[in-house]
């Protein structure tokens, strides 16, 4: 084969492949989907006969036998599989909301939903962040023990003042408070530059706790100021809102004047770092603790977008909460497979 024809073969071969990759991303889920929805169906059906004909409980264990030995090459007929089945359609008797939002997680997710949750608007946003995020499972499991449902959009900020809409309403959403920085493993006498450097780090920890769309600037990023130097704790830019974000780091609880030093920041990357098309920069004033009134007063009269926000260390949370939570380890290993699965969808997508 000549040249031009080598080229054009391994055109050919690279436009096969990318089409090969998408069809199979496109299967797996449609099969998902299918399994999902078949599964609530299933539930349903035993659920309605119960209610109906006043079946026991040993039915489940009869129609599991039952289904094994005529579908012998499915996993998904356990007696106990058949049960979650069932607590499936009960939680859910709306199949508008399977088809629409829990047929798009694995049927896992769904089950790690069940367990973990009662309340069923906190279900359903959790699913909605796994589908937004790509969440594996273990993930989407420390999500929950880590109440980052309650946690979003807990700092205080002044950004219904200092931010248009609907910026304003977003970046509320993304700060959290507290924070849960539970893969440290600092001293009581730790300083802020140690507390900085082990974020750095474990840096893929702090961006999956920090959320999706914080791309890493710097740390101790420099400044230059009327011929002074300046360095900030710790620079992102967030690719959903647009706009750096500055974070100041604080192993003491919240004073007045750390609001003066963070709205000193801010303009400085607004006048030295920001484009034309860039969002007003953000601050976030990460803290061991805070009063809300003394923080609710240093942001009163302030015009740059600031939020206020605590941390936790893995040692100033109970015990209990600690052994639940995932080994730094477990966390890698699932980073690395969502990272495998983004590569994925952009050599899809390519």
């Amino acid at each position: 084969m000549s040249n031009l024809s080598l080229d054009g073969y391994d055109h050919l071969l690279r436009k096969l492949k990318e089409r090969i990759r998408t069809a199979q991303v496109r299967a797996a889920l449609a099969v998902n989907r299918e399994l999902v929805v078949l599964y609530w169906q299933i539930g349903r059906e035993v659920l309605t006969r119960q209610q109906q004909q006043g079946w026991g409980a040993k039915v489940i264990d009869r129609l599991a036998k039952d289904l094994q030995r005529e579908f012998p090459e499915m996993k998904g007929f356990s007696s106990r599989n058949l049960k979650y089945m069932r607590s499936f359609a009960e939680t859910y008797p709306d199949e508008s909301i399977v088809q629409e939002v829990l047929a798009q997680i694995t049927w896992y997710h769904n089950v790690a939903l069940l367990e973990k949750l009662k309340a069923q608007d906190e279900r359903l946003w959790y699913a909605q962040q796994t589908i937004a995020q790509g969440w594996s499972r273990n993930i989407l499991v420390h999500q929950i023990e880590s109440e980052l449902y309650r946690r979003m959009g807990g700092a205080i900020t002044n950004f219904d003042r200092a931010l248009p809409q609907p910026q304003s309403e977003l970046a509320q959403q993304l700060i959290k408070n507290p924070y849960c920085f539970d893969f440290l493993n600092l001293s009581t006498n730790a300083q802020e530059r140690d507390l900085e450097k082990a974020l750095l780090q474990h840096i893929r920890e702090f961006l999956l706790e920090l959320g999706v769309g914080f791309a890493f600037v710097g740390s101790q990023y420099h400044l230059e100021v009327d011929g002074d130097d300046y360095y900030i704790d710790l620079l992102f830019y967030h690719l959903k809102l647009r706009c750096y974000i500055v974070i100041d780091l604080k192993i003491s609880e919240f004073q007045p004047e750390f609001s003066g030093k963070m709205n000193f920041y801010i303009s400085a990357v607004d006048d030295l770092l920001r484009h034309a098309d860039d969002k007003p920069t953000i601050g976030i004033i990460l803290c061991k603790g805070r009063k809300k009134t003394a923080a609710e007063y240093a942001l009163r009269d302030v015009n740059k977008p600031i939020g206020i926000s605590t941390y936790q260390l893995k040692g100033s949370l109970p015990e209990s909460f600690q052994q639940s939570l995932p080994s730094i380890e477990q966390l890698e290993m699932e980073l690395d497979t969502i990272a495998a699965a983004v590569i994925s969808e952009e050599d899809t997508d390519a």
